[in-house]
């Protein structure tokens, strides 16, 4: 075979006659392709990431395991997706990632024309360049997101809900969603929901391989009329994060954010990931947390008075820096504090000196007092969290907005290279 041919990944259902065909035109040279079978996506992924380089993935549309990650990692490795669909189960395949859909009576002329416009031959040393641009999925407007975390048992949860009733009270920003993203989700035993489905792994099951519209979406979720706001039902149990796959969690999540004014997520407050101590596993169990830190306008980091409370908050503000969140956009909220303003003051003092090297100085914003008036009688009841909780906390959120506005992400503008301001190599080369 010639050095310019096209090195193509295919993975099929079991006797597809279209994959059966796709070899006998690569084994006979009727096409200039050099067709790898693959007979699992695990394969597929090892061969993306072996460091060879590939040309393009055809993969077939029935395929269980052809969803958003397997497209999503085929075009990180620089790698066109062409997805062969016999039209059954229809899909949008350019919003999943594909660069280009073709019949199941696949004929030669369709695939080499194809491959001619999606993708680039492997020459032997040559370094492999492919134009994958696909449709992206922009939405038009996100949500004002407010992630909530914080040490164990100083009342995260609480506070994640008061701060969506506040805002829902507010009625500024549109409909409030309080999304339960921990890995020990508890928001449904708070809020007395007896189901225990739909949830976030439904929600996020359909967004594998397309992408619900926003009615679909709320039917997702439950009202909670007594407070004004809509909850995502977090993980049945904690170990089912393995069954949530980064792509489609990411794409789920910009749902929610498309589809309600205000995502208020409850998060447990461990962000580490595979760059922190070279576990892929463990940054996919921190998964929920880490995209909503990441994307949140607004951080609520919870911890409780005393010598414990204020070491495991100082934890978790250390924890955001490293995570890479920005200090002004970080609200600390000592729970349960006293009411004495004398000590409440002694408490900021205490909280700024140890949190100033965890932060690395950054601007951190005044803590906010939440006193303890009639928490557990609500969560019983089913009734509204006392204004007491919900008023200081839509009021951190807002004062935060002001002095650091909502993030808009604005489309990158590329300017073009004027020819010759970049120098020549042999210039270079006479240089040295």
């Amino acid at each position: 075979m010639s050095a310019d041919r096209y090195v193509v990944l295919g993975l099929a259902r079991p006797r597809a006659e279209w994959f059966r065909t796709v070899a006998r035109w690569s084994t006979s040279a009727a096409l200039p392709v050099e067709f790898v079978k693959c007979v699992s996506a695990e394969e597929v992924r090892a061969r993306l990431g072996s460091g060879r380089p590939f040309s393009a993935l055809l993969v077939d549309a029935g395929v269980p395991a052809a969803d958003r990650d397997l497209l999503e990692a085929a075009r990180d490795a620089g790698c066109a997706v062409l997805v062969v669909d016999d039209g059954v189960g229809p899909r949008d395949w350019r919003l999943l990632g594909a660069a280009a859909v073709l019949d199941a009576e696949l004929r030669r002329e369709d695939l080499l024309d194809a491959l001619a416009t999606h993708a680039r031959p492997v020459g032997r040393g040559a370094a492999h360049l492919l134009d994958v641009t696909v449709e992206g999925e922009i939405p038009e407007r996100r949500a004002l997101t407010v992630t909530v975390c914080g040490a164990g048992g100083a009342g995260t949860s609480t506070v994640a809900a008061a701060a969506a009733q506040g805002l829902a009270a507010a009625g500024t920003h549109g409909h409030v969603l309080l999304a339960d993203l921990c890995l020990h989700a508890e928001q449904a035993m708070l809020h007395d929901v007896r189901d225990v489905v739909p949830g976030v792994q439904e929600l996020v099951e359909a967004h594998r391989s397309r992408r619900p519209d926003a009615e679909e979406v709320r039917r997702l979720c439950f009202a909670i009329p007594e407070r004004g706001y809509h909850l995502l039902l977090g993980l049945r149990r904690a170990r089912y994060w393995a069954s949530l796959r980064p792509r489609a969690f990411t794409s789920a999540f910009e749902s929610l954010r498309t589809t309600f004014g205000v995502v208020v997520c409850d998060v447990t407050a461990d962000f580490e990931g595979e760059d922190d101590n070279g576990a892929s596993d463990l940054e996919e169990r921190n998964l929920m947390a880490r995209v909503a830190v990441s994307e949140a306008d607004v951080v609520l980091a919870v911890g409780r008075p005393g010598t414990k409370g204020l070491h495991s908050l100082v934890r978790v503000l250390g924890e955001l820096a490293a995570a890479g969140v920005v200090p002004e956009r970080v609200v600390p909220v000592v729970n349960a504090a006293p009411r004495a303003a004398r000590r409440r003051a002694e408490l900021a003092a205490v909280l700024a000196q140890l949190a100033g090297p965890a932060v690395a100085g950054g601007g951190l914003a005044t803590p906010v007092f939440l006193p303890v008036r009639k928490v557990e009688e609500a969560h019983r009841d089913g009734a509204r969290l006392p204004a007491a909780l919900a008023a200081p906390l839509t009021g951190a959120v807002d004062a935060t907005l002001r002095r650091s506005p909502a993030r808009r992400r604005e489309p990158v503008a590329l300017e073009p290279v004027r020819p010759g301001s970049l120098g020549t190599w042999a210039g270079q080369e006479e240089a040295g």
